[in-house]
């Protein structure tokens, strides 16, 4: 059992489970009926991304330093209340279920799934 990381629309890994997608909008010229069918997302959970502004940044940013901003500003969205306590729960469930989060991007370095991935790390999730 274990969270895994992994990029949307990308063919799905064997005992991945249910796969969430955390990205702000769903994927363009794709049919809701087509999401998990074509390897998108079976739930779409737009909670666990960047706000629109910080998605903006994310894309502009070209520095190092400017990345780390952005990394700060999310982890601070990430730390107001639901979604602290949506990040803890997908920890401790991490340890008895099979399901991925993920984004489109294709750097994950340069995705919030990078700070996602430490984030659940720092919660003890098990994480593959």
């Amino acid at each position: 059992m274990a969270l895994r990381i992994v990029r949307l629309g990308t063919p799905r890994l064997a005992r991945e489970g249910t796969r969430i997608g955390t990205v702000r909008r769903p994927p363009r010229g794709v049919r809701k009926e087509r999401y998990a069918a074509d390897d998108w997302f079976d739930v779409w959970y737009p909670e666990l991304s960047p706000s629109p502004d910080l998605v903006a940044r994310a894309q502009a940013a070209k520095t190092e330093s400017e990345w780390k901003a952005f990394e700060r500003a999310f982890r601070a969205e990430m730390n107001e209340p639901g979604a602290r306590h949506t990040l803890d729960l997908l920890a401790t469930l991490s340890h008895n279920a099979d399901f991925s989060i993920g984004c489109y991007c294709e750097d994950e370095a340069r995705c919030h799934r990078s700070v996602l991935r430490t984030l659940f790390l720092e919660r003890g999730a098990k994480v593959e």
